[in-house]
């Protein structure tokens, strides 16, 4: 035995001088030494378990062939999408690799092989991935009782709390939305964007007078500030933030590939996660409780929230506030500080290569739009700012998949969509779909939103950057007024250009941003464009 003759260096002698018994047996040429039995029996802790795994893994694999064998029967009248079998597949894990190390990839190789609709299994799982304009009006279009995302996202219930939108009975959940829409309604953002302009005219302060910035970094950065002081209030933004954005971070961190197997999986990814949303809760019950005793009233999601009253007449405690919270956060602040990253990064990138036609007119947009930057003109006074962000957004969503489950068998094109079956949806390959954005599809032009074009709307559900039906992203208008706002202080205060290519997309990431850095150099203006 190596290791007790390392542990101990008298044994290296007396090992020379061992008697070793054996049994030779000469057809075969094994030779069976004693002392490795023993040491094999020494180390019988390692083999067990070894053992004990690869006895379940084979189950699970008879298991799981018996399951689809029944499955395949079940559906023998009708016709079921194809099966991927592309690249690596292993048994019980199927395609899992392939999904985990880069699902997006994965998937176009499925649907260049099989057209718009196909089945890919992954760890067990049946996911059914589907494109094109028929496929995208049936996910959106279909009822909650065929085509159900409270199943689809129910791993995000560990994130925000048990009985919060998706861990919520389906009436409640509805109450909930509402809460949310509230807090987002056009009065409540009519009263978040001098908070946003606040918040930008602070932050670009710290810019010098030129310079070079990772834009993806540095708004995030400003995008968590106006989050915390728009939507949790002032109590966080002035006192806390640093203790919620530490926070913030573990909760993201929570969030890896597994998670959607196995969102209560034994790491520390999770371990941390749930204890942050634990932290996360007591910040907010001690908001909570010095704004009822002070009777103070703030105009923010968290007041929304705490002043709120459910059917029943209850009110939501602090675990479903802070569920709310996250929520929100989680809603808004990737997805804002990715698209407005890519709106910024495109908008150069088209200078870099030659065309000032687009910046040209953003800048004269500015001009006609004032010099009052107030909910009514960032909302209705920069269309092509909006078209912009609307671009960005079609070409590099920060969301790569959309999910359902299907509740009941569902017909698509041929093929029969089977009960249980995760149905994938992908932004990614929707934008680029021909029969609904004009050629060439990777080329930014932001003049396609604009009339007379208006190519988002020649199907109802042709673009789905915020998803769509009845339940289309919530936070689409906070999105464009916070995205539009920050553009415009940066448009009117700052010259800037691309000094390097466009970064790609970092597929890596759950929440698709440019893979860093993705840099800008600006240099600040004499005087203010406006």
């Amino acid at each position: 035995d190596c290791r007790s003759s390392q542990r101990n260096p008298a044994n290296r002698s007396a090992r020379k001088t061992s008697i070793m018994f054996a049994l030779d047996f000469e057809k075969i040429g094994l030779r069976l030494d004693l002392q490795s039995v023993l040491s094999a029996a020494r180390d019988w802790r390692f083999v067990v378990p070894c053992a004990a795994s690869g006895a379940v893994a084979v189950a699970a694999g008879v298991w799981l062939s018996w399951k689809d064998a029944r499955f395949v029967a079940q559906y023998k009248e009708g016709k079921l999408p194809p099966v991927y079998n592309q690249g690596l597949i292993l048994p019980v894990l199927g395609a899992g690799l392939q999904f985990l190390w880069d699902p997006l990839a994965m998937g176009a190789r499925g649907h260049k092989k099989y057209g718009d609709v196909f089945t890919v299994y992954v760890f067990g799982k049946r996911l059914t991935f589907v494109s094109g304009v028929e496929a995208q009006e049936l996910v959106f279009k279909s009822r909650d009782e065929d085509l159900s995302q409270q199943e689809a996202y129910a791993f995000s219930v560990p994130l925000f709390g048990e009985g919060v939108v998706y861990g919520a009975d389906p009436e409640r959940r509805a109450e909930q939305i509402k809460l949310v829409t509230k807090s987002l309604h056009t009065n409540a953002l009519s009263n978040y964007v001098p908070m946003m302009i606040d918040e930008a005219e602070k932050y670009f302060a710290k810019w010098g007078a030129e310079g070079t910035v990772d834009i993806y970094k540095a708004l995030s950065e400003l995008i968590i500030l106006t989050a915390s002081r728009c939507l949790m209030g002032r109590e966080v933004r002035e006192e806390l933030y640093e203790e919620v954005a530490k926070l913030y971070a573990l909760l993201d961190q929570g969030c890896q590939p597994i998670s959607f197997f196995a969102p209560n999986f034994p790491i520390p990814a999770h371990w941390n996660r749930d204890r942050a949303r634990e932290s996360m809760i007591k910040v907010f019950q001690k908001i909570m409780d010095r704004r009822r005793q002070s009777n103070r009233v703030e105009n923010d999601a968290l007041q929304t929230f705490m002043d709120a009253k459910f059917n029943d007449g209850s009110s939501p405690s602090a675990a479903i506030v802070t569920g709310l919270m996250i929520c929100l956060l989680f809603a808004g602040q990737h997805t804002s500080s990715v698209t407005a990253s890519w709106t910024g990064l495109f908008m150069f990138d088209e200078v870099r290569r030659g065309n000032k036609k687009l910046l040209d007119e953003l800048l004269a947009e500015q001009k006609a739009a004032g010099a009052n930057l107030d909910y009514n003109t960032i909302r209705h006074d920069m269309p092509l700012l909006h078209a912009s962000v609307s671009e960005a957004l079609r070409l590099r969503p920060p969301l790569i998949f959309l999910m359902r489950t299907a509740m009941t068998d569902l017909q698509i094109k041929d093929v029969v969509i089977p009960r249980t079956d995760t149905i994938f949806l992908s932004p990614v390959y929707s934008g680029l779909r021909e029969e609904i954005f004009s050629k060439p599809t990777e080329a930014y032009d932001p003049y396609r939103f604009l009339a007379p074009r208006n190519e988002h709307e020649k199907h109802t559900h042709g673009w789905v950057g915020f998803g769509g039906g009845r339940h289309r992203c919530l936070g689409e208008q906070f999105a464009y007024v916070q995205i539009k706002t920050i553009w415009s202080y940066l448009l009117r205060n700052f010259e800037l250009e691309a000094p390097s290519a466009l970064p790609v997309p970092n597929y890596e990431a759950l929440v698709v941003g440019p893979k860093p850095p993705a840099l800008l150099k600006y240099r600040r203006r004499a005087q203010p464009l406006v």
